[in-house]
């Protein structure tokens, strides 16, 4: 069974920093885009940061833009969301997902989430 598992999340102070990744295995995703989605508290998921299968093409929602960065390195795999000057909003479930194209509807494959805590 595919499997996308994510992993760097953690309690972090407002200000700071966290790098997550999101490795895939059973398939490579060729051409597929991967991103990232979160889900606060008692709030919907909503899309973070996307990529094209190249990696030339990014995509953020605005109140990331500037702080946190998406990239893939396809030779393993993985894709990375590294984020600065965390806020408390930015508290979370992260989970990262793969699909044909970079938006939520066409995710077809997602992960199971790590939690990130910014505290203030």
């Amino acid at each position: 069974q595919v499997q996308l598992v994510e992993s760097g999340g953690g309690l972090v102070q407002a200000g700071g920093s966290l790098r997550l990744s999101c490795a895939a295995s059973l398939r490579t995703f060729t051409g597929y885009a991967r991103g990232w989605f979160r889900q606060a508290p008692g709030k919907e998921r909503e899309f973070v940061a996307a990529v094209s299968w190249g990696g030339g093409t990014t995509y953020y929602v605005n109140s990331v833009k500037g702080r946190f960065t998406i990239s893939r390195d396809n030779a393993k795999n993985t894709v990375y969301l590294q984020m600065n000057s965390l806020k408390p909003e930015d508290t979370a479930v992260y989970y990262c997902a793969a699909g044909p194209r970079p938006t939520a509807d066409a995710m077809a494959y997602w992960g199971k989430g790590t939690l990130v805590t910014v505290s203030s």
